[in-house]
């Protein structure tokens, strides 16, 4: 398919004048990294409060222009998502879930008072984009095309009340696995006297405050010999919330699947809801509740927790080796990756990478 859909041929392309070399891109595929090399270009649409959404376009990836009084500098107001674009065996390229990430964003926008962009407008964004990019998209197993949609407010005012004048951006970068080590046990350091979000706050939507006042342990676990950190809530400082970037789940020894309910505080992960359809599909129960951290614990230590995997767009699934705190070093599954982690994770990436049937619809091809 080399044709733009509708919705991205409303997108007037403005190529780079100087797009990088097929040498280079050739050297920045056989290198990659995450989120670390971007392509040739970027999709943009503005918003202003008389206009609504307008000026569609793709043009050359690079620094933006903002005043210093920018809204988001000072009050926030921003949201974004993530996805991956997948090169398949035959050349072709396909997104896995689009409409999901479209209609997050919406709700995202939704809370931190900014307008929705259409469905049209999502998916024409990142047709129009992937259309010029295309030999961005790296082949192989563990390896896409990351998008990165974002919103933020740019109206130049010192005043807290919704901007007047919004941007939406798209960029893309060529991705290996989230983790330098790839599929290995991560060790996870639970927080202490830190939480993401509160009943009420912003924990339901994907905006940059949530990351950033991870930060602070995430760098903890870093110092403590851990690749992540978990958050417990922040109403009881007791029950399982969701890691710095990832939703989890725990692993029964009598085969149940848990992982906590979606109350307000943790995002609507779709990697995490359709791992629920995956695993009820292999007559496994999975049951969204409140989990302790104690439990946890304890079910770890005495054998009752088989295996703790988390996972995200980003990371996709990652096996839990460890869970660590300053009171409490717990190992889980003999720090070893599980079955049920393992096989999950194979089907999911199976029908993302075009090796396996897609029964749900999940893939949609842009290329």
């Amino acid at each position: 398919m080399s044709t733009l859909t509708e919705a991205g041929a409303a997108f007037a392309l403005h190529r780079n004048p100087a797009p990088a070399s097929d040498a280079v891109r050739a050297k920045a595929l056989s290198e990659l990294k995450f989120g670390t090399v971007f392509t040739d270009h970027m999709a943009h649409v503005t918003w202003t409060h008389d206009a609504g959404w307008s000026d569609r376009r793709v043009e050359p990836y690079g620094p933006l222009s903002l005043d210093p009084a920018a809204a988001v500098l000072h009050y926030g107001q921003e949201i974004f998502e993530g996805l991956k674009a997948y090169r398949h065996p035959d050349d072709t390229i396909w997104l896995f879930r689009p409409d999901a990430n479209a209609a997050r964003m919406q709700a995202s926008a939704a809370r931190l008072a900014l307008p929705e962009l259409s469905h049209d407008d999502f998916l024409g964004s990142i047709d129009a984009l992937i259309g010029v990019d295309h030999a961005w998209v790296p082949a192989g197993d563990e390896t896409s095309l990351y998008l990165r949609p974002f919103m933020f407010a740019s109206e130049a005012f010192l005043g807290v009340r919704p901007a007047h004048r919004i941007e939406y951006l798209l960029i893309a970068s060529p991705v290996g696995p989230y983790f330098a080590s790839g599929v290995a046990p991560a060790s996870i350091w639970v927080a202490q006297g830190y939480h993401r979000a509160g009943p009420g706050g912003t924990g339901a939507a994907k905006t940059g405050g949530n990351y950033a006042s991870s930060l602070v342990p995430q760098m903890q676990a870093y110092e403590n010999g851990c690749q992540q950190v978990l958050f417990t809530d922040a109403a009881t400082d007791t029950y399982l919330d969701e890691l710095g970037g990832m939703n989890i789940f725990v692993v029964r020894a009598d085969g149940t699947i848990e992982t906590p309910r979606l109350s307000g505080t943790i995002l609507e992960g779709i990697t995490r809801h359709s791992l629920i359809t995956l695993l009820e599909e292999e007559d496994l129960k999975v049951v969204e509740r409140d989990i302790s951290l104690a439990e946890v614990r304890e079910g770890a230590q005495g054998g009752e927790i088989a295996e703790v995997f988390a996972c995200g767009t980003a990371a996709v699934v990652t096996p839990v080796g460890q869970l660590k705190s300053p009171t409490f070093d717990v190992t889980v599954g003999g720090g070893a990756a599980g079955d049920v982690t393992m096989a999950v994770r194979k089907r999911l990436m199976d029908i993302q990478y075009g090796h396996a049937d897609d029964p749900h619809g999940w893939m949609r091809r842009v290329r």
